[in-house]
């Protein structure tokens, strides 16, 4: 077993003690891999005797030129997206399966790992539904972004961000379980009233997700109709189709619901973590902070897109906060002032 010993839950966090020790194993890790790779039972060593976030990172790694050469190819630079809702969870499962493998206690980390599955089938399932996973499907944004920068200057982002920074992204955010991991050699199965908030709480969020996808989907699917019909569907208002966007029950606090849910979900899997440590932040932040840093850009981008395609668009950012709700305007985020006149 390929982990450090600790004394306090606050070493479980400290980065000097349980990461860079380890840092050594990913030079040797891909040809004791392939010099193992006939033998189940070798593997098996091998897994249990390599540091686990070392393995995980090794992974992203060894994604990194499959994302690249599959989109250079395909000329399709979604390929990271296909994956986003899997990977986190996989990395997830690969840590609670570690720590079985090891005979370490898994209680907390079981619950984790179940709520790791519901937010991969709620992500995966709006994926598909949207036609992520067929064939060609790409996001809109990477062609608005090709028809902005020059060809030799996308590829050097799809380099270096798309395919390389988001599959190292998606176990970064992550690292917080390995944390857990580690801290679970001194808490053993106690499963305290804490672990329950933080995995409830975690659940919670995954259904606010849940419900402002679906409210969007509803959206969408009534706005199609009555563009192809031009009859109002029920529960619908001819204005609010009109406009183009979605500004009903969730969406009139938030111009992205799900995307606040799902920013929160990875900081309270980080608090999580610091809890257990008994430390008010540790090394992990990255994880989640590259995460925040990641959707206020992209999002940014995303509005940007909006407020030209649709003219009230910038009226609604003047009511409704981008993720938080803003509690400086009267001024009703579904805009039924506007239908009262």
């Amino acid at each position: 077993m390929s982990l450090p010993v600790i004394k306090t839950a606050v070493d479980a966090a400290d980065f000097s003690k349980t990461v860079l020790p380890y840092v050594s194993q990913l030079n040797d890790l891909p040809q004791q891999i392939l010099q193992s790779i006939s033998s189940p039972q070798t593997l098996k060593v091998l897994y249990i005797s390599t540091n686990p976030l070392i393995s995980a990172f090794a992974f992203s790694l060894f994604l990194f030129p499959i994302f690249l050469v599959a989109s250079e190819i395909n000329k399709n630079y979604s390929q990271v997206d296909r994956f986003w809702s899997i990977l986190p969870t996989l990395y997830n499962a690969h840590y609670v399966l570690y720590a079985h493998a090891a005979g370490l206690p898994t209680q907390r980390m079981d619950n984790l790992l179940a709520f790791s599955c519901v937010w991969t089938l709620r992500l995966t399932y709006n994926y598909w539904r949207k036609g992520g996973y067929n064939v060609g499907s790409e996001d809109y944004r990477w062609e608005v972004l090709r028809e902005k920068i020059s060809p030799p200057l996308f590829f050097v982002f799809n380099v270096l961000f798309i395919s390389l920074a988001q599959s190292v992204l998606l176990f970064v955010i992550t690292t917080p379980t390995y944390i857990l991991l580690i801290a679970s050699r001194l808490t053993a199965n106690e499963y305290q009233t804490a672990d329950l908030i933080f995995s409830r709480g975690l659940m919670g969020l995954v259904l606010l997700a849940f419900f402002a996808d679906q409210q969007q989907w509803q959206y969408q699917n009534a706005k199609k109709e009555y563009q192809k019909t031009a009859k109002v569907p029920p529960k619908f208002q001819r204005e609010d189709l009109d406009r183009g966007f979605v500004v009903t029950g969730l969406w009139s606090w938030s111009r992205h619901p799900n995307f606040a849910a799902e920013q929160s979900l990875w900081v309270v899997l980080y608090q999580w973590s610091c809890w257990i440590t008994n430390v008010y932040f540790n090394w992990t932040i990255v994880g989640a902070l590259s995460y925040l840093i990641l959707f206020q850009a992209s999002t940014w981008f995303t509005e940007l897109i909006s407020a030209k395609k649709y003219p009230e668009y910038t009226e609604y950012q003047k009511r409704v906060g981008k993720f938080l709700p803003r509690l400086s305007t009267d001024l009703p985020g579904d805009f039924r002032d506007k239908r009262a006149s």
